[in-house]
């Protein structure tokens, strides 16, 4: 862990100074505005993409950071990447989520930008029933917090009015298309908030077993238990022990199927399935989505409820 976190430090230094060269080179010129005359706008990964293209309408170009399925935490930014974040109109991302991108927003040069955690501060989800570790003994979810608020729709209500009134404020002749633009995604944000807790409202059981720690806002919310077998990091390792853990756990709450998630290897949650004879299904923490033309948050959102209700025994 000490190894990787060097490295993450000397590839930060060395794009930052690379980016920085870039720019010089390039004369400083502002990248608030495309040629079409457009609000540039660059989001850190897919949760804030969509939210920047649902309030943006035609106004803005939007970069997404993070290629399409793939997995967000370990991004690590180009150089070029760097230089389109620091001349970026507004910028959009979740502080602590990527620490490239935060370093790269501590350099950036627009005065519009938007922490998502600013709009919905994050809780500290510890495990239940034991925590997860990877293989040097580190806890996760780790001191910054559980950063999956939008897995919460009311939580990602909040975030959107946060992005809407900044997109306002960057640029004000558009401003009446944002503040609607934000109300109607609201509205489908609230619309969705109450599907679920009709849809969870009957259940045979409350808990749930999941690959990875990103559910803790969705559990919260609905009254459900989340228990992971991984932290928050979807690539930490739990411990024989912990597996063991999971495994009652699972006995105890009378759990039927082990849920994985779309972006990374579902390997452990099907082990972990086959050994208690138990079912496997996704539960997608839409991190990143592999083909956005197909799916988008709320098309997600709707089959992890369907997924849960078939999982949970829910009647409803």
């Amino acid at each position: 862990m000490m190894l990787r976190s060097a490295r993450r430090s000397i590839a930060l230094a060395a794009t930052a100074a690379t980016a920085a060269l870039l720019l010089t080179a390039c004369g400083g010129g502002s990248g608030a505005r495309g040629a079409d005359g457009r609000l540039n706008v660059v989001a850190s990964f897919y949760p804030l993409q969509y939210l920047a293209e649902q309030i943006g309408g035609g106004h803005l170009n939007v970069t997404d950071l993070t290629a399409d399925g793939t997995e967000p935490h370990d991004l690590e930014l180009t150089p070029r990447q760097v230089g389109t974040v620091q001349e970026a109109g507004v910028i959009l991302y979740l502080k602590g989520l990527q620490p490239t991108v935060d370093k790269a927003v501590e350099q950036a040069s627009s005065k519009h930008v938007v922490d998502a955690t600013a709009a919905s501060p994050l809780v500290d989800h510890h495990l239940d029933e034991g925590a997860a570790e990877d293989s040097a003994g580190h806890v996760h979810p780790g001191a910054a917090g559980d950063p999956h608020i939008w897995l919460d729709p009311s939580r990602y209500a909040a975030v959107a009015r946060s992005v809407g009134a900044e997109l306002a404020r960057a640029d004000p002749a558009n401003a009446a298309e944002y503040g609607a633009n934000t109300e109607a995604l609201v509205g489908r944000l609230t619309a969705l908030d109450q599907s679920f807790r009709a849809g969870l409202a009957s259940c045979r059981s409350t808990a749930f077993v999941t690959s990875h720690a990103a559910f803790g806002y969705l559990a919260d919310h609905y009254g459900l238990e989340q228990i992971a077998i991984n932290g928050v990091d979807p690539e930490s390792e739990p411990t024989p022990s912990r597996l063991a853990d999971i495994q009652q756990a699972a006995k105890t709450h009378d759990v039927s199927t082990i849920f994985f998630e779309a972006l990374v290897s579902p390997k452990l949650a099907q082990s972990v399935a086959r050994d208690l004879g138990l079912r496997s299904a996704v539960l997608d923490p839409l991190e990143g989505v592999k083909d956005p033309a197909a799916d988008d948050y709320f098309s997600i959102m709707r089959q992890n409820l369907t997924n849960l209700q078939t999982a949970l025994g829910c009647t409803s």
